[in-house]
């Protein structure tokens, strides 16, 4: 008992004698660490952008994806950039801008322009059909890429990624896909087996949980749908992708705040478990 009690007190003196920084280290990481997790703020559309960032910082979210009620398209850069700066006091990297519906010749210029002023890459935008051709000229001229935002069965334009690469033909010259997930679930399609057949499409991810695979399907707490989950993670986890996992959370609108966090909660879990 004497021998057993000696190296118990020599490895407690010897992981005392380790700095602070090297046990911390070593801490056992999760894998959902090595995603980066986001909310579309489309979630918040009745709240200001002080509340969403607020809870973001809550709940540990650091990516949102800005529509134009929390950043108005005739934003100045000075806004932009008070704009910027309050998301960086939260710990919020504004990572991308819209969806922003482009109707016009004059709107895929007014949204180009903003996302200039606003250093944006990429943005998520939604063109009329009539209206691509244009857009994807705008790309070539000004560099900055568009994510086609997929709406399944509630919108003519681009219900599915299957749109955007038969109108685009090309996912190299900067004209992809902003995958909704649980749109394409609600279109009848298997969103885990889209992923890997048209990973060279997406750009961004939107990702929820719905009740039906019909144009009746409802947004609700992640898990407790009908869609899987598992199979999506192992999906992204398949082929790679590196950009941001944004959950767009439709439900109570009014309060969506409990269902955000268990939604954002399983996300991460099973991002923890699925090899």
């Amino acid at each position: 008992m004497k021998h057993l009690a000696k190296i118990a007190l020599a490895a407690a003196l010897a992981i005392s004698a380790v700095p602070y920084e090297a046990l911390a280290a070593k801490k056992p990481q999760h894998a959902s660490e090595n995603f980066k997790i986001g909310v579309a703020d489309y979630t918040f559309r009745k709240f200001s952008i002080d509340e969403t960032l607020q809870f973001l910082q809550d709940i540990d979210v650091k990516y949102m994806s800005v529509k134009d009620f929390h950043l108005p398209l005739t934003a100045t850069e000075s806004e932009m950039a008070e704009f910027k700066a309050k998301c960086a006091e939260h710990g919020v990297e504004p990572y991308i801008l819209g969806p922003i519906y482009m109707r016009s010749v004059e709107d895929v210029d007014r949204a180009f322009a903003y996302a200039q002023r606003f250093g944006a890459k990429m943005f998520i935008g939604v063109p009329n059909y009539e209206l691509l051709d244009y857009t994807i000229e705008k790309v070539k001229s000004t560099g900055i890429k568009v994510a086609i935002h997929t709406h399944g069965p509630d919108k003519a334009a681009f219900p599915d990624i299957r749109k955007i690469v038969e109108m685009v033909k090309d996912p190299t010259i900067g004209v992809g896909c902003c995958i909704d997930l649980g749109h394409s679930f609600r279109f009848g399609k298997n969103p885990a087996k889209d992923l890997v057949k048209y990973k060279d499409w997406i750009y961004d991810i939107h990702i929820k949980d719905e009740t039906d695979a019909s144009k009746a399907g409802k947004t609700w707490e992640m898990g407790r749908g009908k869609m899987d989950i598992p199979a999506i993670v192992k999906s992204i986890k398949k082929i790679g992708y590196t950009g941001v996992i944004s959950l767009e959370f439709e439900k109570n609108a009014t309060h969506p705040f409990n269902g955000v966090a268990e939604s954002i909660g399983y996300l991460r879990g099973v991002l923890d478990s699925v090899k």
